[in-house]
């Protein structure tokens, strides 16, 4: 009997309850880890029916539909002879669970439920699941009848259990449970478990790949093994972005390194690893032994299958490797460009409309932007097909391929400088300057006719004249002057969203992008429904310091000399209405913030 195991993990940009494409994806990744040579493969978090489902979860249809996606699985030719890792929710006495399906060869050989659920920040998952609060035990879980009928089995076991091959052990971890104070692969691993593996839906946030490395290569350090992490990547539906980062790792130090950012929708991780390996460093730690000494056995289900060869002596294994992160800055021009692409090829619009207003918070929209068609681009001649299939959808032209960003991003935003009496010369230069050089579609207008039109209504009315502090008017007079403007803003922004595509004779509507950061957002330092306001907000998450870093991060990268930071510092001074309204005394009442670095 061999001791090389070759694993799989996978990221994959599963679509909630697109549970076609969701099997597909799921079988696209079965069959390139078995070509790799994989005898286990791990995928996602609930990657069956995608995470974010939210309150669908509670429908009898979203189980339902997720034992038929089972069903496919098991009845494909593609998922024999390799142990295959699935997620997707399973109602068991009644009782709703975010489980892990583990089958072979048409046989499910268990179901482990989660242990730990998240349910702070961004998660909600006790509204719609419940911890399996048993360690260490089981039950029979008894199979729908359409399972029973294709693996002829009536029950499988459902728990807190193993799985022991011919030649190791492989424990579940899933997402929440690998970042709890005692997380399950800490007694799996003392009780003789050699691989451990977490699927996980885990969102994108600033550096938080620092933290996921850290808690994988130390789980590995201190007692050994190897560790198998999976992710969801890509806007499944929800505000948040999931960054993928799947990984291999074994005694502390990594083998694998799947992509953080990227427009590909199905990442296989394999790595050919020596069990010996986890033998020998585990039986040099005293300390680990006395604790496996001691520990409770998990309950064992046991498969006739090897993860390894019966003749792999000359098998290569691979070669740990250096983690390469990127910079905050990197993230924040990839992480909401991915987010971007995913939001705006399922929302099936024509592209984004952004009022540019020459400051920094709306350059760092226009720049997102700009990244996202530099990485579509890039997939496009890379031979990504379905990126050209969704562009090409896009800009309802078959025959299109993108030729360069500029070029792109001239069909798929269309920034606005919205001027009025107050605005200077240098904020319309810069907003122009901007445009030019990531090639967007650019207008200009004034919005002085608009304003005197409603402040005409509230005088008709009234008999009362408002007037800015500078002429005279009070504070109240000035802040209700500066959020008119504000607003009619946004108003002008939704009707061009909707209609300048029309006025051209293209088809379909944009999405209007915001341009408020979190730190307006805490402060309140906005006024409620201008910049505010927005289909989706890509920098509603990340910081003003972050912000200029990244700014000028883009003039640099992408040879944007519009960004210089002094310039935009010194423009973004006179723009109190569009970027930064007068301080208001208490926090809006309505925002939605996309939640990076939140």
């Amino acid at each position: 009997m061999g001791r090389k195991v070759t694993v799989a993990t996978c990221a994959l940009n599963q679509w909630a309850l697109d549970f076609e494409g969701n099997f597909q994806r799921i079988l696209k990744s079965i069959q390139i880890a078995k070509n790799k040579g994989a005898r286990y493969r791990l995928g996602p978090e609930l990657e069956i029916c995608g995470y974010g489902c939210w309150d669908h979860y509670h429908e009898s249809d979203t189980l339902l539909h997720s034992i038929q996606v089972l069903a496919a699985l098991l009845d494909s030719p593609i998922t024999q002879d390799i142990i295959c890792d699935v997620g997707m929710p399973v109602m068991h006495r009644n009782v709703r669970y975010n489980c892990r399906v583990i089958f072979l060869n048409r046989k499910i050989l268990l179901i482990r439920p989660k242990m730990a659920l998240a349910n702070e920040g961004n998660y909600r998952e006790l509204r719609w699941f419940t911890p399996w609060s048993r360690s260490r035990q089981t039950e029979e879980y008894v199979l729908p009848r359409m399972l029973q009928d294709l693996t002829k089995q009536e029950t499988v076991p459902f728990g807190d259990v193993v799985l022991a091959t011919r030649d190791t052990c492989v424990g579940s971890e899933v997402c929440e449970e690998l970042w709890t104070p005692r997380s399950p692969h800490i007694d799996m691993g003392l009780d003789g478990v050699e691989i451990i593996t977490n699927a996980s839906g885990s969102h994108h946030v600033l550096r938080k790949a620092h933290t996921r490395v850290d808690l994988v290569t130390m789980a590995t350090s201190k007692n050994g093994g190897i560790y198998l992490l999976a992710n969801q990547k890509g806007c499944d539906g929800d505000r948040l972005y999931y960054d993928g980062c799947a990984m291999i790792a074994m005694n502390g130090s990594i083998f694998a390194q799947g992509t953080q950012f990227s427009l590909d929708d199905v990442e296989v991780l394999t790595a050919t690893l020596d069990l010996e390996d986890v033998r020998s460093y585990r039986a040099e730690i005293s300390s680990r032994n006395l604790e496996a000494s001691r520990v409770s056995p998990y309950p064992r289900v046991t498969v006739d299958f090897a993860l390894s060869g019966r003749e792999d002596l000359w098998e290569l294994v691979s070669e740990p490797v250096e983690w390469t992160y990127h910079s905050p800055e990197e993230e924040i021009s990839l992480g909401p460009a991915c987010w971007l692409w995913d939001f705006l090829r399922r929302s099936k619009q024509a592209g984004f409309f952004l009022p540019l207003s020459g400051g920094v918070d709306s350059a760092a929209s226009a720049c997102i932007v700009y990244s996202m068609c530099c990485l579509v681009c890039e997939a496009v001649q890379s031979g990504n097909q379905q990126v050209l299939t969704d562009i090409q959808s896009l800009v309802d032209e078959n025959g299109y391929t993108p030729q360069d960003p500029q070029e792109l991003c001239g069909r798929l935003l269309t920034t606005c400088y919205m001027a009025s009496e107050n605005s200077s010369r240098e904020t319309h230069s810069r907003a122009i300057e901007l445009a030019q050089q990531i090639g967007s579609y650019h207008i200009s207008l004034s919005i002085d006719t608009a304003v005197k039109a409603v402040l005409g209504i509230f005088s008709l009315v009234t008999r009362k004249f408002p007037r800015f502090s500078a002429h005279g008017g009070s504070s109240r007079e000035n802040l209700a002057l500066q959020n008119v403007q504000a607003r009619i803003r946004m108003v002008l922004a939704y009707l061009f969203a909707q209609l300048s595509l029309w006025s051209r004779g293209a088809r379909g509507g944009l999405l209007v992008l915001g341009s408020a950061n979190v730190d307006e957002s805490l402060l309140g330092y906005l006024t409620k429904y201008d910049c505010s306001s927005a289909d989706i907000n890509p920098i509603g998450g990340i910081s003003k310091t972050d912000l200029r870093a990244f700014v000028q991060f883009c003039a640099e990268r992408f040879q944007l000399p519009a960004l210089q930071m002094s310039s935009l510092l010194t423009t973004a001074t006179n723009i109190p209405v569009v970027e930064a309204p007068a301080l208001r005394s208490s926090p809006p009442y309505h925002f939605d913030p996309l939640s990076f670095g939140s």
